[in-house]
């Protein structure tokens, strides 16, 4: 029988060598050193509390009437600031509370709360109305005068009428509770809570010094609305009297510092 053929005999010998060789770790790979191990395990985490350098956090004590929340401040002024428009307004409180106790009478500073007396006398031309403004506490107190006036114009005694003749001898029903009615017309309503009267009769009280608004003109405050301004200030205490004290309050508000002064 022949012998097995010399070459096969070389392969099989040195396929076991080869199996070895591939099984060992190959020495061309790149060694990873020791010390970068150690340096991570050695390096210090920070324990210090992470901080927003974006956005200040601090807490402010100061109440909104006093300063423009800071979140409805732009960063850069997109207009630039008028120099010839200035118009001073009242940061004092007690000048504040003189006003209220002319118009209120005695404890009329301690009514309200120190918030909402400022929001009743601040026009929303004010700081651009970022710090509040009073056009619903007007809404709510034009609403309670115009009632009361409408009311005092019906108690008011009756005004003369012009006698008149029906030739069927007919009369108009008549009765003392519809003695003021002739009264009540549209006309003497408006005549008696004009916006002037109202104007004068705030600055009686010394509201004028204390609202809180931005004229058009400084120099021509009639131009820029302050009549209308003053009369919603009264309007608006009402409103927070009414709000905050219930409308019995706000009523005898009305009847003693409003209409007895404007004559009803």
């Amino acid at each position: 029988m022949p012998s097995p053929s010399p070459t096969r005999s070389l392969l099989a010998a040195a396929r076991p060598s080869t199996l070895r060789r591939s099984l060992r770790p190959s020495t061309s790979a790149t060694p990873v050193s020791t010390s970068c191990i150690s340096c991570r395990a050695q390096r210090p985490f920070t324990t210090a509390p992470f901080q927003r350098q974006e956005i200040d956090v601090e807490p402010v004590d100061r109440p909104r009437w006093q300063q423009t929340p800071r979140a409805m401040v732009a960063p850069v002024r997109s207009r630039p600031v008028p120099r010839d428009n200035f118009y001073k307004v009242n940061s004092d409180p007690r000048k504040l509370d003189e006003a209220y106790n002319k118009m209120l009478g005695k404890g009329g500073d301690k009514m309200l709360s120190e918030e909402v007396k400022w929001l009743a006398v601040t026009h929303k031309s004010f700081d651009h109305g970022r710090r509040g403004f009073n056009d619903r506490l007007a809404l709510l107190g034009k609403r309670i005068v115009e009632l009361q006036t409408s009311l005092a114009l019906l108690a008011a005694p009756k005004s003369p009428q012009p006698s008149w003749s029906d030739e069927y001898g007919r009369k108009p029903f008549q009765h003392p509770a519809l003695d003021g009615l002739p009264n009540l017309t549209e006309h003497a309503k408006r005549e008696t809570l004009d916006k002037r009267r109202l104007a004068n009769l705030a600055q009686t009280y010394g509201l004028g010094g204390v609202v809180r608004w931005k004229p058009k003109k400084s120099d021509n405050l009639q131009g820029s609305g302050v009549d209308t301004v003053m009369a919603n200030t009264i309007y608006a205490v009402v409103g927070a009297i009414a709000l905050e004290k219930g409308g019995e309050v706000a009523i005898k508000t009305v009847r003693d510092t409003i209409l007895r002064p404007l004559g009803l």
